[in-house]
């Protein structure tokens, strides 16, 4: 069958490997779509990762039919639809330096726990949203990280699939109000569309003046001048003017939360974010969001939709890998099965 493999450092092919055999406590997939991620083209850019460089199987973005169930299997059933925790198979990473990777054909969870690698889901879900799980816990981790309260003022900076995402665990939460601010006009146009209250282009206004309007004046006796009331904010940018602008802003006791990945280090003030005493928290991966936030898409997959920005068919799959880590080209890319 055929699958996407990196091959040497900056390339990415074709390769023919065996279908799996199906051991008694195994399960077989057909996988449906694959969304690619940011990681996909990191990996292809160092040729890798080791042990397995130069031969990693790409796709950790699945969504599957359940093709085949081994004989001593319970939970899950020929034909089901579900969506798959990557970090749970037992022979590695799915897609991340693991055995195989879900830009394939068919993929194959050997030692099936119940409740542990699969989750099934209702078969009205498009399967290029069904492969939106995977980011869509990256970006409810995040959110949970920053441990958010109803009634709480929230800024999430970047509207690219991850910042989407925690929109919209950020309103599952049940918090007061939800800014997102970004420079690409259609990116908080998607904003909107899923239920940010608010936008800010920050390539033409100022953050912090519009946050005092949108959310008040956090002004304190512990920090001088005028500061947003605003409770949390969320890095999902990566862009290196974020963190500056955010403990350069932030009130006494907001939260700032850091789920992107940022290329080059960034310098900060801790003299001048001492006296505000932000509470700063690192996000990364999903430890327990995996299948918490299915049910949210399950439900709201309508708007979990509007995330998409490109679907491509899996013969096109190496166009797919260069059309995302091409800068301004995609917002989220999925290929389809």
């Amino acid at each position: 069958m055929k699958s996407v493999h990196v091959t040497a450092p900056g390339t990415n092919s074709w390769v023919e490997v065996e279908q799996p055999p199906v051991g008694p406590q195994d399960v077989l997939l057909r996988i449906k779509a694959c969304g690619i991620c940011g990681s996909d083209a990191l990996y292809s850019q160092v040729g890798g990762i080791p042990p397995r460089q130069g031969a990693t199987p790409l796709g950790h973005e699945p969504a599957a039919e359940v093709a085949e169930v081994g004989s001593g299997v319970s939970g899950v059933e020929v034909g089901d639809h579900v969506v798959i925790d990557t970090m749970a198979f037992t022979d590695g990473l799915l897609g991340s330096g693991g055995a195989q990777g879900a830009l394939t054909e068919y993929v194959l969870v050997r030692d099936f726990e119940p409740g542990r690698q699969l989750k099934v889901i209702p078969p009205h879900i498009p399967w290029q949203v069904a492969a939106l799980n995977e980011p869509m816990a990256v970006a409810y981790h995040a959110v949970n990280r920053t441990e958010p309260k109803p009634g709480d003022k929230v800024v999430v900076f970047g509207a690219g699939p991850i910042g989407l995402g925690a929109v919209l665990g950020y309103r599952r939460k049940g918090v007061e109000h939800i800014v997102v601010v970004d420079i690409i006009p259609s990116r908080l146009d998607k904003a909107l569309k899923i239920g940010a209250d608010a936008v800010i282009n920050s390539a033409e206004e100022d953050v912090a003046a519009r946050l005092v309007e949108l959310h008040g004046d956090g002004a304190s006796t512990h920090v001088r001048g005028v500061r947003p009331g605003t409770d949390i904010y969320l890095d999902a940018a990566g862009a290196p003017p974020v963190p500056k602008t955010v403990t350069s802003i932030a009130k006494h006791g907001a939260t700032f939360g850091v789920v992107a990945v940022h290329k080059k280090p960034v310098e900060l003030d801790f003299g001048n974010i001492l006296t505000t005493e932000l509470n700063l928290v690192w996000a990364m991966g999903y430890p327990t969001e995996i299948f918490e936030v299915t049910d949210d898409i399950v439900e709201n997959w309508e708007k979990y939709a509007v995330i998409v920005s490109d679907t491509l068919p899996f013969d096109q799959a190496l166009e797919a890998l260069d059309l995302a880590r091409t800068p301004g080209a995609a917002d989220k890319v999925v290929v389809t099965f």
